[in-house]
Formats: C-alpha cells, structure tokens, sequence
C-alpha cells in the first residue's frame, strides 16, 4: 500500500508539471520509475540487514521525489537520451535523504514524511551513520558517472555540511540575522536542487550556458521551496507537511517568517520575542499556538510570501534564455507548484 501511494504522488506530480506533452510524462515517469528501483537496490546491497533496512527507511515513505525529477528535467536540455541521467537522478536522492537524515538529528524531529524519524527509531547515532553510509554511496555512484559528477557531489556536500554548521552555531554579532539565514539556506536546501539541475544536464551533454541557467535557476529556486517549508512549519497540518507541525518554531529553529516578524516593530514582535526565548528550546506547550497566532498576526508570513515569490521571479528570469520548449515549461510550473504549496 506504501509503494502504491508513493508511486502515485510521483506519478501525479509529473502530470501535473508536464500537462499537454504526454511524451514527456511518458519519460518522465519512466525515469522516475529506473531510479526508485535503484534506490531500492542501493539500499537493500548492504551486507548487514539492519543497515540495509536503516538506510532504506525513507525510500518506500512518501516523498514527491523533486530531486530525481529536476535531474530527469535538466536531462532534456542536451542532446542524448535522457534515460542516460537516470543515474544522476539517484545520486541527487542519495545526498538529499542522507541530509534528512542528518536534519532531523539536529531538529530532534520525531517523525519524517509521516513515519517515524531514522533518529526517533533508532537513535541519533544510528542516524548519522546511516546518512554517512548514503553519502558514501553517492560518493561511489558519482565516481561511476564520471569528473564532473565527482565535482558536483562533493562541492554540494560541502556546501551541506557548512550549511548545518552555520545553522548549529548560529549568527554571530556581527552578523545581520537575514543574511545568516541565506547562507545556511543557500548550502542545505538550494545546493542539492541546483546540483540535480546540473548533473541531469551534464550526463546529456547539454551546452555550459544552459547548465549554468539550470544552476542559477535551481539556486533560487531552492531557497523558494525552503521558504515556503518555513511557512508550511506555521500553517500547516502534519498530515500535509510529512512534519510535526510547528516543530521548527517549536525548538527556535530561526526561519524566515520568525526573523522578520522579530525585525518588525509591533507589539505583537515584542511577544513573539518573549515567547522565543522563555526557554532555551523555544516556545513549546501551551506557547506554541499562541506564537503561532502572532506571526499570523504581525504580517510576517504574508511578508516571507513576498519574499519567496521575488526568488521564484529571479528563478524565472535565470531560464528565459533556454530555449522554449516542454522542459523549459516544466521549470515554470515548478515556480507555479512552490507559490501554491502553503494555500
């Protein structure tokens, strides 16, 4: 029942971002399809069971598997068989779920696409050498696939880990609090996009000018998608998000609508600023709901919107070069699924 579920939501989302070109759906799926089976034998290859069904565990659970798909999109820009960036796309699944799993070790998060946590199961330390035992599987399919995808995954895990890094110490004095938030965004949620982009455009042979667009693209892209997961943080139900609701908020995580309704000037941020930092894990308990209502209340979130739809709009621009076409539109309709995802 899970796989059929999960096979269905990546099916649907598919469909829904290449609605007219059924040939492309068509390929699409099918990609999609090639690389959830290597997933699954990825996983399943490890020689002690137990690890095999740790590192295995998000793989059959849900998930719209964007990552793969974005790989599968940058593929059609070149001038090979897009079949041949299947393998791109599982490489950019492997570094995504192993960063999960390291997040919700750092987010003591209980619960992940609406099954319990590696951590919450096991323990965080089964955790973070499960995601390191992904990572190091990307690491072994990106030497396969060639220098360029070498280069790519590396850089894309460095850029993860100092994003985690920035993230655990935080801004420091000097640091203006929006800036330090971008950073860390940058690395952890928009890295892993952009590389997905480009490893599915570089296994086709797609020109250094469009790979750069995808890049630029994915880049704004993926700081969109995490500013519209901070708000669905605030206003939505697990049984949407895959996420406690307000977990985030709950343990101070310091998302986007939190520092700009902590900037504003009304009443309503002065109380917000009381309730953060009553205790140290944030405003947990009978708080929450109350910090809740403030952010609704002082305009932060209708701001973190703005912001959001003025990055889908650069995300837009990077990609008026590429030439028209069905993959070109489906990068539209990603910016169009972002903007509606909190409504």
């Amino acid at each position: 029942m899970v796989a059929s579920a999960t096979t269905e939501s990546r099916g649907s989302m598919a469909m829904e971002l290449t609605t007219g070109d059924p040939a492309l759906t068509t390929r699409l799926e099918r990609g999609m399809d090639a690389s959830e089976e290597q997933l699954r034998a990825l996983a399943t290859e490890a020689r002690d069971p137990w690890v095999a069904e740790v590192a295995g565990h998000l793989f059959g659970n849900g998930g719209k598997r964007l990552r793969p798909l974005l790989a599968l999109v940058g593929a059609e820009f070149g001038d090979r068989d897009p079949s041949a960036a299947v393998r791109a796309a599982t490489l950019a699944e492997l570094v995504h779920v192993a960063s999960l799993y390291h997040d919700d070790v750092m987010d003591q998060a209980r619960t992940r696409r609406g099954v319990p946590s590696v951590n919450a199961r096991w323990g965080n330390t089964t955790a973070v050498l499960a995601g390191n035992w992904l990572l190091s599987k990307a690491a072994q399919l990106a030497a396969e696939l060639g220098p360029e995808a070498i280069r790519l995954q590396s850089k894309v895990t460095n850029r993860l880990i100092m994003g985690q890094i920035r993230e655990l110490v935080g801004p420091s004095d000097d640091d203006d609090p929006l800036s330090h938030y971008f950073t860390v965004v940058a690395g952890k949620s928009a890295s892993l996009i952009a590389m997905a982009l480009q490893l599915g455009a570089v296994r086709t042979g797609a020109p250094e000018p469009a790979v750069q667009a995808l890049a630029e693209y994915g880049e704004h892209l993926g700081i969109a998608f995490q500013i519209s997961d901070d708000i669905l943080d605030i206003t939505s139900t697990s049984e949407v998000s895959g996420k406690e609701q307000g977990k985030d908020l709950a343990i101070g995580v310091a998302s986007l609508p939190v520092l700009l309704a902590l900037a504003d000037e009304r009443p309503e941020a002065g109380e917000l600023r009381t309730l953060l930092t009553a205790a140290a894990a944030g405003p947990e308990g009978a708080g929450l709901p109350r910090a809740v209502a403030l952010l609704h209340r002082c305009g932060a979130l209708a701001e973190a919107r703005t912001v959001m739809h003025a990055r889908l709009l650069r995300a837009r621009t990077a990609v008026n070069g590429l030439p028209d076409g069905p993959a070109t539109r489906v990068l539209h309709a990603l910016c169009d699924f972002v903007a509606r995802r909190d409504h």
